[in-house]
């Protein structure tokens, strides 16, 4: 069977809709160092369709993404010497948090004390669907508070989604990375069944499971294994989340585009040749094809 005729439905497109008509995204991403992780989600945001992305990066990074990308709106969070958002970052990114109808945190984020405190205020806080990638799950790995198992949890406000790779994974559940794939499925489903939350377990053959169902994806090929690929997914999730998906529907349909856009590029740049920064310029083509197939089913 075509794979896409399991797919959730594609977000509407109203032909009166306006920038708030298809969401608001709020990224918190980037480091000294790091900021490319952080223009690649926003990236991965814009091309999800969502109305407005907005990229809450550490003070002197502004000039940099900025240049980048026109389309992004850019916040300056106050940082550290290391070149880290600060703990005074967290009153801003509260304000624009409530200003949003989803958030991701995480790519190129950095390691510190005062990220360990954001990535766990922000997770159990934020009453609307939030994204946590990369730094974001290794700074919560740290207390692991919000991965304990049993009734000393602390309770999220809204909607998660975690996106480990192996190695993440490892972290959270205090394993090997042969562990986690050796029962990929297993383990994924019993981190969701713990957090409450969507997992996308990434990796060839990317599991997305909310502990009931589990979807184990099609798309995608050994281009996606290059530093960045995993942060233009964090925004095109975080994007479909803010149009109003069901958190699942957003996880899984954010998987199976990223890696039609990968099967995509590949076909024409090679899987050797594809790197991150491809991604975005793929996304495209890889609705066009949904959009397509979607519409030939409602035909037949």
């Amino acid at each position: 069977m075509d794979p896409t005729r399991l797919l959730p439905p594609l977000p509407g497109r109203p032909s009166d809709g306006h920038k708030g008509t298809f969401g608001r995204v709020l990224l918190a991403a980037g480091s000294r160092g790091m900021s490319g992780a952080a223009v690649l989600a926003a990236l991965g945001a814009l091309r999800s369709g969502s109305g407005l992305v907005r990229l809450a990066v550490p003070r002197s990074l502004v000039p940099v993404v900025a240049s980048v990308e026109p389309a992004c709106l850019v916040l300056p969070l106050s940082e550290d010497a290391a070149g880290t958002t600060g703990l005074g970052g967290l009153v801003t990114l509260r304000r624009a948090a409530a200003q949003a109808t989803a958030v991701a945190i995480g790519p190129g984020w950095g390691q510190g004390m005062a990220l360990e405190v954001l990535a766990e205020t922000l997770y159990v806080e934020l009453d609307r669907p939030l994204v946590v990638d990369a730094d974001g799950i290794n700074a919560l790995a740290v207390s692991r508070r919000v991965f304990a198992a049993g009734e000393n949890r602390p309770r999220p406000a809204g909607p998660r989604v975690l996106t480990p790779h192996p190695g993440e994974m490892a972290r959270i559940l205090g394993t090997d990375i042969a562990s986690v794939e050796n029962d990929r499925e297993s383990q994924a489903r019993a981190l969701a069944l713990r957090t409450g939350a969507v997992i996308v377990l990434k990796g060839a053959a990317t599991v997305v499971t909310d502990g009931d169902r589990l979807i184990v994806n099609s798309t995608g090929n050994s281009g996606l294994a290059t530093g960045g690929s995993g942060d233009v997914l964090t925004g095109l999730i975080a994007g479909l989340l803010a149009q109003g998906l069901p958190v699942l529907d957003a996880a899984w349909l954010g998987v199976y585009l990223h890696g039609l856009a990968a099967d995509l590029a590949a076909a024409e740049l090679s899987e050797s040749g594809l790197i991150a920064s491809d991604l975005p310029d793929w996304i495209p083509a890889a609705w066009c094809e949904l959009e397509a197939r979607s519409a030939e089913h409602c035909e037949n």
